[in-house]
């Protein structure tokens, strides 16, 4: 069974919109923190947003705070992430990412997540 599953993605214009979607299973579905991670051809995988479990509190990467909005369906065990106003530097393939994440614990490092999904290809025409 494969822990998290992305959907979501596609081939837009710049300006447009897209909701990514990631579905968790087993005990991945448990995880205090689920977010998104992306990677951009060529560059390291790189943090967009996360959110916490109990107390909804989210996270952005400066450069998508006001367009992306990250929310969590805890009885779906879903967390969709709303990409809004989209531009050609976002084309990169988008990950899913979930763990436990204690207080304390950077959001941002890839090392703090216990589960990945496969990525979904975001692509953004300029």
């Amino acid at each position: 069974q494969v822990p998290l599953v992305e959907s979501g993605g596609g081939l837009v214009q710049a300006g447009a919109s897209l909701r990514l979607s990631c579905a968790a299973s087993g005990r991945a579905s448990s995880s205090e923190v689920m977010g998104w991670f992306r990677q951009a051809s060529g560059k390291e995988r790189e943090f967009v947003a996360a959110i916490r479990g109990r107390s909804g509190s989210t996270y952005y990467l400066g450069s998508v705070k006001g367009r992306f909005t990250i929310s969590r369906d805890n009885a779906k065990n879903t967390v969709y992430l709303q990409m809004n106003s989209l531009k050609s530097e976002d084309t990169a393939v988008y990950y899913c990412a979930a763990g436990q994440a204690p207080l304390g614990s950077s959001l941002v490092r890839l090392t703090t997540y216990d589960y990945w999904g496969q990525g979904t290809q975001v692509t953004v025409s300029s």
